[in-house]
């Protein structure tokens, strides 16, 4: 059987990765195979196409994939993993997209010549906004890292670091990220209320302009702290803002002592 990729659970991430893979046909529909055991789950993947299984031991022996992915918490992986090392001696590439779990893990439960890959998305993954970080150990091939990256592609950005523990500071910044920004969005609203702004207005002005200013910052050709000069008047109102905020270096010390907690965090759910 024709099937380039297994993703082993369709919940929400899932589901939007299999979706994005779908519409863009960087995969067809009798390319996916999803394993899941939830029937309603496995319902709306069915729908998409996909060919479906409730576990491991339903996949047909004739299917030999491309690619194994792993999108289940971290906390059931070493009860699911080792129904695939089956797939280890044919070629087959293993890829996780679960946070804290470590290659070391699947090369246990796999095998030592196992081809893992690690990628931690986000959450605006789901819209097709996200950000991926892969890291990959010594057995996966230069044609398997381009696919992996072109699926992943249809949800975001896509880049690799060479060192698997900076994924903790990836899980602190990008996976962690959206938190801080809807934070600063909840900041912002509640600014605006107490300047005196209606709520669903308030909500509005500091949602609106978070979403435009990203926009503008990944679309213009400048450096964020240029476009910030160019908002910025001398003595202006934007001026008297940027007084409290990088007073001291106020923002920029509050966000990297919060990225170094998460970083933190990281490492010890890793363990």
């Amino acid at each position: 059987m024709s099937v380039m990729v297994i993703l082993v659970g369709c919940g929400n991430m899932g589901y939007a990765m299999l979706s994005g893979w779908l519409k863009s046909e960087k995969l067809m529909a009798g390319e996916s195979f999803v394993v899941e055991p939830n029937a309603e789950l496995r319902e709306r993947a069915s729908k998409l196409g996909a060919r479906t299984a409730a576990d491991a031991a339903e996949i047909p022996s004739g299917i030999s994939p491309e690619l194994v992915i792993f999108a289940v918490k971290p906390q059931v992986m070493r009860d699911v993993v080792p129904g695939y090392r089956r797939f280890n001696k044919s070629g087959t590439t293993f890829l996780s997209i679960a946070a804290g779990t470590g290659i070391a893990v699947f090369e246990e439960l796999l095998g030592s010549s196992a081809a893992v890959m690690r990628c931690m998305p986000n959450t605006p993954a789901a819209i097709g906004k996200g950000m991926m970080v892969v890291v990959s150990n010594d057995k996966v091939k230069r044609q398997a890292k381009e696919f992996v990256a072109e699926l992943l592609a249809t949800c975001g950005e896509v880049a690799t670091v060479d060192d698997e523990t900076l994924m903790d500071a990836v899980t602190a910044v990008s996976g962690s990220g959206p938190a801080y920004v809807f934070h600063f969005i909840e900041a912002l609203t509640a600014a605006a209320e107490t300047a005196g702004l209606p709520t669903e207005t308030a909500k509005l002005l500091a949602m609106q302009t978070v979403y435009g200013a990203a926009s503008l910052a990944a679309e213009s050709r400048e450096d964020p702290a240029v476009l910030r000069q160019q908002v910025t008047s001398p003595k202006g109102t934007t001026a008297a803002a940027l007084d409290v905020l990088m007073s001291e270096d106020r923002m920029t010390k509050l966000v990297t002592e919060a990225v170094e907690a998460a970083r933190l965090r990281s490492i010890e759910l890793g363990k």
